[in-house]
């Protein structure tokens, strides 16, 4: 991550919306309160899937009706681009025919947007988490910030209120950097940054012979996180261990200190597929009240360019 990355996620000049139309009155608040915060740009997409294209005639007759779904699709965007620009954001409505996952990654790069909102799903009868299809390939294949909208989110009532922004951290190296993101952020909001590190429970580490809490070696490392981090902006940084499951202890601190963001760290490939293997980061986004932040970092060296440094040199 180069420091002009940091600076574009924390001030960005384009966010892109995408919405599957049924979510627009729960993402659009929170879309108009990140554009007024940042003075972004706007651009609303949605994805025109096969099924919404195929419709029946008076006589039950299937057929591939592509301008009534495009024409359903504006009537539905434009209203809310309307209501963009009267607050002075510039707001454009796009929407797009194909695979939802490769159009949004094609219109990241057509308008260089800086983050990418989206909403996820709640839980299905069955009590399984789901977070959408397409909402997961984004989160694993975009390499900018997603900033997702659960359910359950809403925006502060009492604006009076201080600002927190809690960042979640696996403690790994380049956690630092999402930390790094996460404390521009909080700057930017005039908010205060918490970090914090889940351990396991108390009676696991004791039997392990681990010291816990304020004494255990991940309160050393995240105190020396939150001092790093501090220096290099302008929050109050406060580091905080629980011990526990980490998708609980995240929900109940956020919730605790009426948290207005959740960053979710580390931006390590490695690091997130763990968290998303034992559901963590679905857990959290299916239940948080605030929008959540996850970030995954692109490789220091894509394999096209390592080859093509390779055959250079050869």
């Amino acid at each position: 991550m180069r420091d002009s990355d940091i600076g574009r996620w924390t001030h960005p000049a384009t966010i892109l919306v995408a919405t599957d139309l049924s979510d627009l009155d729960h993402l659009m608040p929170f879309a108009l309160e990140e554009a007024g915060e940042t003075g972004a740009r706007l651009i609303l997409l949605h994805v025109l899937s096969s099924s919404a294209i195929i419709t029946a005639d008076a006589a039950g007759m299937p057929y591939y009706d592509k301008a009534g779904a495009l024409g359903i699709a504006d009537q539905m965007l434009e209203p809310w681009c309307e209501a963009s620009i009267r607050r002075g954001i510039r707001c454009d409505p796009l929407v797009r025919e194909g695979n939802p996952t490769q159009q949004i990654a094609a219109v990241v790069r057509q308008f260089h947007a800086d983050r990418v909102l989206l909403g996820t799903r709640s839980r299905s009868k069955i009590g399984r988490l789901l977070i959408g299809s397409v909402a997961e390939q984004v989160l694993r294949s975009v390499y900018l910030p997603v900033i997702t909208v659960g359910p359950e989110a809403h925006l502060p009532v009492d604006k009076s209120r201080e600002h927190i922004v809690l960042h979640a951290t696996t403690l790994r190296e380049t956690s630092r950097l999402s930390a790094a993101l996460a404390c521009q952020i909080a700057t930017a909001q005039r908010a205060k940054l918490v970090l914090l590190h889940v351990l396991p429970p108390i009676p696991e580490m004791e039997r392990k012979g681990l010291p816990t809490g304020l004494d255990s070696a991940a309160m050393l490392e995240l105190s020396a996180i939150a001092s790093e981090t501090g220096a290099g902006c302008r929050s109050e940084v406060e580091p905080v261990v629980a011990h526990g499951n980490p998708s609980i202890e995240i929900l109940a601190l956020a919730q605790e200190r009426h948290a207005n963001l959740i960053v979710l760290g580390s931006t390590h490939r490695s690091a997130f597929e763990n968290l998303t293997r034992d559901r963590t980061v679905y857990r959290v986004l299916a239940h948080a009240r605030c929008p959540v932040l996850t970030l995954r970092e692109p490789p220091a060296m894509p394999i096209e360019a390592h080859a093509e440094s390779a055959a250079v040199h050869h």
